[in-house]
């Protein structure tokens, strides 16, 4: 199969409100064949199998690749296979040296993980702590992604990584800039994930708009889709995310529900209101179809293709939310099939 659907755990629910077990049955249940696994779904999974009084109880790296010896196990059984761990947080360019050694401290006992989840993919988003906390110092920027992919190099096992740009990171928003990093970063197994969300959430939308576009976002849109292809090598996208995101009743400005002081606002859209593809009902309105038919028919992807929600409705208490989500997961993807005629 060239394609198949997979769903990121977290978008089943989140993890202090739904259990891991449950949503990987309802993911396997509705016809996803595989999940990109969130680190917040492995902590709280381990948490639960130790001796924790509480969510702020803290996990020891022995109980974290235990735990996911275990979750790999749960998903041989329901037929998931595991794509990769993400988010690795707030890594490139930090400014504190001392925070960055504790970071690459931290991705040794990744590196653990993904080996007992039998994976092979870490997903970095781009940095978006304040400007005061990280450099937009391109040559320390394309240090530290030398330092991770080369340790990950040098594993019994080789491990690569996907980086990805967030719509709100603070130095690098746009898959340009993500891709000059991995252009200068130049090796193997240092690669990107493009994600529709974020690509047309960050050239063609802007969610404090009254019509929730950006100036000339569709002339903006075709430039940039056009570079893409004209640019990116194919061998590079290790995998992509196809969501889309509600247009908002009113901008994402200070008095709107959503808003958050010191947020950027694309963040604030990003995790209330993404919806998946083809939900116009909920409100989608990016023009995704035209960025996923890019990626797959012009710049030519084939592979695993996640639906990666980040709502409101994650949160929601109510038990069904993990089978109503990956319902409309699979519901979407089923008319991704038909519409860009793949398979």
């Amino acid at each position: 199969m060239k394609f198949f659907p997979v769903i990121t755990s977290m978008s089943l629910g989140r993890a202090w409100v739904h259990s891991l077990e449950e949503k990987l049955q309802r993911a396997s249940g509705a016809g996803f064949g595989g999940v990109e696994l969130f680190y917040e779904d492995l902590e709280y999974f381990a948490r639960s199998r130790s001796d924790a009084q509480s969510n702020e109880t803290p996990v020891s790296p022995t109980e974290l690749v235990a735990a996911a010896a275990e979750i790999r196990k749960l998903c041989l059984g329901l037929g998931l296979a595991i794509i990769g761990l993400q988010p690795f947080l707030f890594y490139e360019g930090l400014l504190d040296r001392k925070e960055h050694a504790a970071r690459i401290e931290k991705l040794y006992v990744w590196f653990d993980i993904v080996d007992a989840l039998d994976v092979d993919i870490i997903q970095i988003p781009s940095n978006f702590l304040p400007e005061s906390q990280i450099t937009s110092d391109l040559d320390v920027i394309v240090a530290d992604m030398v330092e991770v992919a080369e340790l990950g190099a040098n594993r019994p096992r080789p491990i690569r990584f996907a980086f990805e740009n967030l719509c709100w990171g603070t130095h690098i928003d746009t898959w340009e800039q993500a891709w000059q990093v991995v252009q200068l970063v130049n090796r193997p197994n240092f690669g990107m994930c493009l994600d529709t969300f974020n690509i047309a959430g960050r050239v063609w939308a802007d969610p404090t708009s009254a019509d929730g576009k950006a100036a000339e976002a569709d002339a903006a849109l075709e430039s940039s889709l056009e570079r893409l292809v004209n640019t990116v090598d194919i061998s590079k996208v290790f995998y992509i995310q196809l969501v889309d995101a509600e247009r908002l009743k009113a901008p994402l400005v200070e008095g709107h529900e959503y808003y958050a002081k010191g947020q950027p606002a694309r963040m604030s859209w990003s995790r209330n209101a993404r919806c998946f593809m083809y939900e116009q009902d909920r409100g989608a309105y990016l023009p995704v179809e035209k960025v996923a038919r890019t990626i797959i028919h012009q710049l030519g992807y084939q592979g695993p293709v996640s639906m990666e929600l980040f709502s409101r409705t994650m949160s929601d208490p109510d038990p069904e939310v993990p089978l109503q989500h990956a319902t409309r997961g699979i519901e979407s993807w089923k008319k991704i099939v038909q519409a860009l005629e793949l398979n």
